[in-house]
């Protein structure tokens, strides 16, 4: 359990609210350990506001103002991997899924312009972490104008292994079952001469970061390395699935100054 809590990363699941609470059970970043109880309670409420109407193809600014319990404004927020903000959005089929992170304004003000390649319903993860508190993760089920593209099903990937931007990516489990450690291992080689590569550069101050989310998108984990300062051709992860079903995973990684994202689609027992 000792070793489970020293290197699980940061898990956190939440419901299909439009501001969702989250329940955090590890975060780790190399020694650091903090485990959270089940009395500690989510401590901001978050308002996302459209300044119009969202909509595909066009650029729409997106304001997430952050308040604590008391309606007052959070001024200070910890950098979490060199930003003060992650937001994640995916479409609600997880055909779609993008990172960017939000510029902050100051008081509790943030704002981005989020891409929408289609029309149709997305859900937002707002992920951040208060000065002096718990990390904090709140979404959102927001409706995109426009032209809607098919729904794409979410089916398992019967081989772990993906070629993307002339490198071939392996993904491997010690083991796939709930509530248990498991350890994910990226193995990123180029496509061609099937060499390992070596020469991965830090992504947000790691050698890479992973997101799953449930298929019915009330699961969202984010993962950090167990090892931030490798760079490759291994990238090894430590998460725990909280309960069984379909998740898609992607890994987001960089070479030669551009990030590249690798999904897979797995079924956890």
């Amino acid at each position: 359990m000792k070793y489970f809590l020293l290197l699980l990363s940061f898990v956190t699941v939440i419901g299909l609210s439009g501001c969702g609470n989250m329940s955090h059970t590890a975060s780790t970043h190399e020694s650091m350990t903090h485990e959270k109880t089940k009395d500690e309670k989510d401590s901001t409420k978050v308002q996302f506001t459209f300044k119009g109407n969202p909509e595909s193809g066009k650029k729409v600014n997106l304001n997430i103002q952050v308040n604590n319990l008391m309606g007052k404004t959070v001024n200070k927020f910890e950098l979490e991997h060199e930003k003060l903000m992650h937001l994640i959005v995916v479409s609600k089929d997880l055909s779609f899924f993008d990172h960017v992170h939000p510029v902050y304004k100051g008081k509790g003000l943030f704002t981005v312009t989020p891409d929408f390649p289609n029309g149709g319903e997305y859900k937002l993860f707002a992920d951040f972490k208060p000065e002096g508190s718990d990390k904090n993760v709140k979404t959102k089920l927001i409706q995109v104008a426009g032209e809607q593209a098919k729904p794409v099903s979410l089916i398992p990937d019967k081989i772990l292994t993906k070629v993307i931007d002339g490198k071939e990516i392996t993904l491997k489990f010690n083991k796939l079952e709930t509530k248990a450690e498991v350890k994910m291992t990226f193995t990123i080689k180029d496509a061609k001469t099937k060499k390992g590569i070596t020469d991965l550069q830090p992504y947000l101050g790691a050698i890479g970061h992973v997101v799953a989310i449930s298929g019915d998108t009330n699961t969202y984990l984010h993962v950090h390395p167990m090892n931030e300062k490798s760079s490759g051709p291994e990238a090894e992860f430590m998460t725990s699935f909280p309960k069984k079903g379909l998740y898609k995973i992607w890994g987001q990684f960089k070479q030669n100054g551009d990030v590249f994202i690798v999904p897979f689609v797995v079924d956890v027992p």
